[in-house]
């Protein structure tokens, strides 16, 4: 509508029933823009929740080892590991010394490197070992191919879901 006083402005929005709504105020002139507030809003806050829906959740996960471990258990704390990181979600590893062990850190970083070399096929290493207190601490985060995967599982379960639903209206 051109350049004009604010109060112009708002007297043309009560003429017509709308409300008058900065959308760039810093801009010299302030851009204002005629809308109804209440549609403007339903709107906005629909946008959000969608763009909310398409976002990925990533947690935390965390798993401890301990320094005297058994083949079978490693094996078991590793298909634990990638299932969390097949599924999107970050790791944090530990493993744990306690009393005598800590004379002993060259094992836990042989011990992590076992783990390193277990999961890389599905993980990246974001941090290298480190020793914090009693604790060597590293964490991994899916690979690429790895979130790759999930997006393709969860759009062919979404596409799943949507087949259903039109079945069953159908009947």
């Amino acid at each position: 509508m051109g350049v004009m006083s604010s109060r112009d402005a708002l007297n043309l929005a009560r003429d017509r029933g709308y409300d008058l709504i900065a959308i760039a105020p810093n801009a010299n002139p302030p851009v204002c823009k005629l809308v109804d507030l209440g549609k403007f809003l339903y709107e906005k806050s629909k946008r959000e929740k969608e763009a909310k829906k398409k976002q990925m959740k990533v947690e935390m996960k965390q798993m401890r080892y301990r320094l005297k471990i058994d083949k079978n258990d490693f094996d078991t704390k590793n298909k634990k590991v990638k299932k969390f990181l097949e599924s999107g979600n970050r790791v944090k590893v530990e493993i744990w010394f306690r009393g005598r062990e800590m004379a002993h850190t060259e094992k836990g970083f042989e011990l992590a490197h076992r783990i390193i070399d277990a999961l890389s096929d599905v993980g990246s290493l974001v941090s290298e070992p480190k020793l914090s207190g009693r604790n060597l601490i590293f964490y991994f985060e899916p690979t690429k191919e790895t979130l790759k995967r999930l997006k393709e599982r969860r759009d062919k379960d979404g596409k799943k879901n949507e087949d259903n639903e039109i079945s069953s209206k159908e009947i």
